[in-house]
């Protein structure tokens, strides 16, 4: 008992948890920013080759997580042309980094994100965009007091499931990001390792967080949710 508590309550624990939020964190703000800007420009314009655009970007969606690693692996590599940039830009390697980690998290993340904030502006009425542009409203007014509130719970649908995606990332992040204890060791890796090692009270624990954190958003959308049909 007294090994398992000292186990737990040790810097060795909390680290990929540190990382894991901080990763999913970051990369859901940045995907939920990207997923909503491209998801609004998408649905609003019509041109040649949107349905083969719209494919490459739910690709990761359809592509096993090793896949979508090793192809950023290739991308961002010290022996591509944009590695080699990256490197030269801030005299470092990108890949086996934290950041490599963010970056992963966003591209196998963006998918759920784009998909369900598409949905939401394809569900928005375009007579009542177009009655607030003809008493004066400009693009940003429009979006701001008529679009906005109207996809508010498909925003917050879409932030939960990009960081939820991000938070449960392994195979992208693996290939990218590395295994490194205190720098890149995300729960999804910790708790490989941990199985892998046959210590399976760290195991247990780590899993135990993550199914607390899930569920703690989960919680959190729901009285949210609970709180707008009251108030109606």
């Amino acid at each position: 008992m007294t090994t398992m508590a000292t186990t737990i309550y040790g810097s060795d624990f909390w680290s990929p948890i540190r990382i894991s939020l901080q990763v999913a964190l970051l990369s859901s703000i940045i995907v939920i920013i990207l997923g909503t800007l491209t998801a609004w420009g998408m649905s609003r314009r019509k041109f040649v080759g949107k349905t083969v655009i719209e494919t490459v970007l739910m690709l990761p969606l359809v592509l096993p997580p090793t896949v979508v690693g090793f192809l950023l692996l290739m991308l961002l590599g010290r022996k591509s042309r944009l590695g080699q940039f990256i490197e030269w830009l801030f005299s470092a390697p990108i890949v086996f980094t934290w950041w490599a980690a963010v970056i992963a998290s966003i591209v196998v993340a963006f998918p759920l994100v784009y998909q369900t904030m598409k949905v939401g502006f394809s569900s928005v009425d375009r007579e009542l965009e177009d009655a607030g542009r003809s008493i004066g409203a400009n693009e940003r007014q429009v979006f701001r007091y008529i679009t906005f509130p109207l996809i508010y719970r498909s925003f917050m649908t879409a932030y939960i499931l990009g960081f939820a995606r991000a938070l449960g990332e392994f195979g992208a992040t693996l290939m990218l990001a590395g295994n490194i204890p205190g720098k890149t060791q995300t729960l999804p890796t910790a708790i490989y390792v941990a199985v892998d090692a046959g210590n399976m009270t760290m195991a247990w624990a780590w899993t135990g967080m993550m199914i607390l954190i899930s569920f703690l958003m989960l919680l959190l959308i729901g009285r949210k949710q609970g709180e707008e049909v009251t108030h109606k």
